[in-house]
């Protein structure tokens, strides 16, 4: 248990941080800015500030998020009348922090009641110093000042220039599209990794090996480098054919027509089979040959991601067709199931959960649904037809009704999880 715990915790942290991190860089680099990259949800543990940017570790490590300023964020920065602050200021005499946190103190901080403030255009702060209201003072803010929030986290204030909704609409396609690319490359190089992990990559031959942990193919006189032919009586010529149908008869008896030497035999044998949730599918403890090239294991990577895009995309228009079933769809209950299983199988288990999660949170991400990255994409080529961007109200909406949809989603694919992985 101890194990799946620790690897849920890699898999899932290095699928979050690698997505988030793509549209932090290129927000960042797109002259945005980030208010905040966090690891985690829920209560800080840790935060640092660097370059504008606050880095936050969060208490429940099941997700993180990159908070742009924006429209969105900017509720942080809009101190109600009457709220008490205390200010420090620069060399120049210009607001550098406002603390509206109880939790922490400011050195030499002037208390001050705001009665008003801009942090966005002209950028000011206004109210009674040291509760005298008899005297309103107003202070210039810098452009790079801080505000302390009410949990004590330090972010910068986000000034009109640097938000997210006034950037040019290509810049914010970019952004919202670099989660998605980075999760691509990340299944990429795990996949690629994984080929030298094994010492090479599966060729699509229907030419085997026999497995050293389940003897089924071994004791009914299946050797290395034999070829299978046919499963009762359907013709073979790929391993692709070949695993389809020895997964679609478990616990069967079966006849194999096997070529060696330019001869053919014919083996009868019973297969076993292995679960994936509530589905059983057939074994008979073969393995695929391996071509142990270079090229082979280094570009198996694009490969192997091209192959399952295409899988998950038809799958994907299966479902919208009119075959959905919450069984093809899994949340964190059904990843901490499977990482209990990739964990039974070493590295190189880990590291093809981590490839095909990737590959998975990509392609998940790009369906156009508000709250996802594919929503904000469609918003994005909508306002760059329209040459004007949504109206904030009409934006505020459909994100509402996304993030709702994909909250009743996620709760009704947890509740089937637990059923399928836990309560069977």
């Amino acid at each position: 248990m101890i194990l799946t715990i620790v690897s849920f915790i890699i898999v899932f942290g290095i699928l979050v941080f690698v997505h988030e991190f793509g549209h932090f860089i290129v927000a960042k680099k797109s002259g945005i800015m980030v208010r905040e990259f966090s690891i985690g949800m829920g209560p800080k543990l840790f935060y640092y500030r660097h370059n504008s940017t606050t880095y936050t570790i969060r208490l429940l490590p099941l997700g993180g998020y990159v908070r742009m300023a924006g429209s969105a964020d900017n509720e942080s920065q809009e101190l109600e009348p009457g709220t008490p602050v205390s200010l420090q200021f620069d060399k120049n005499q210009k607001v550098n922090s406002i603390n509206t946190s109880k939790k922490q103190t400011l050195y030499k901080g002037i208390p001050l009641e705001v009665t008003g403030c801009d942090l966005e255009n002209d950028l000011w702060i206004e109210g009674y110093e040291n509760g005298n209201e008899d005297l309103k003072k107003r202070y210039d803010v810098n452009h790079d000042a801080v505000i302390i929030e009410q949990d004590g986290l330090a972010v910068q204030i986000a000034p009109e220039d640097v938000q997210f909704q006034n950037a040019p609409v290509w810049k914010k396609f970019i952004t919202n599209f670099a989660g998605i690319f980075n999760n691509i490359i990340l299944a990429i190089i795990a996949f690629s990794l994984l080929a030298f992990l094994q010492g090479g990559v599966a060729s699509n031959s229907n030419s085997v090996n026999v497995s050293p942990n389940n003897h089924i193919a071994k004791d009914a006189g299946i050797k290395n480098k034999d070829k299978i032919i046919s499963v009762d009586g359907q013709k073979i010529n790929d391993w692709q054919s070949l695993s389809t149908n020895i997964q679609s008869k478990p616990d069967q008896k079966i006849t194999l027509k096997v070529l060696r030497n330019n001869s053919v035999k014919t083996i009868n044998l019973t297969t076993g089979s292995a679960k994936n949730g509530s589905n059983k599918y057939g074994v008979i403890g073969i393995t695929g040959t391996l071509n142990h090239s270079f090229s082979a294991k280094l570009f198996s990577g694009f490969s192997q991601t091209w192959s399952f895009t295409k899988l998950l995309v038809t799958k994907l228009i299966s479902m919208v067709s009119g075959n959905f079933s919450l069984n093809d769809l899994g949340g964190p209950v059904a990843i901490f199931a499977n990482t209990s299983q990739a964990a039974k199988l070493g590295i190189d288990g880990i590291v093809y959960f981590l490839a095909f999660l990737s590959i998975n949170l990509a392609i998940i991400n790009l369906i156009p649904i508000p709250a996802l990255d594919g929503g904000k994409i469609l918003l994005n080529i909508v306002e760059a037809i329209r040459r004007k961007p949504t109206s904030e109200k009409v934006e505020t909406v459909v994100t509402l009704v996304g993030f709702a949809f994909i909250v009743i989603l996620m709760i009704l694919v947890t509740l089937n999880d637990i059923q399928r992985y836990f309560l069977h």
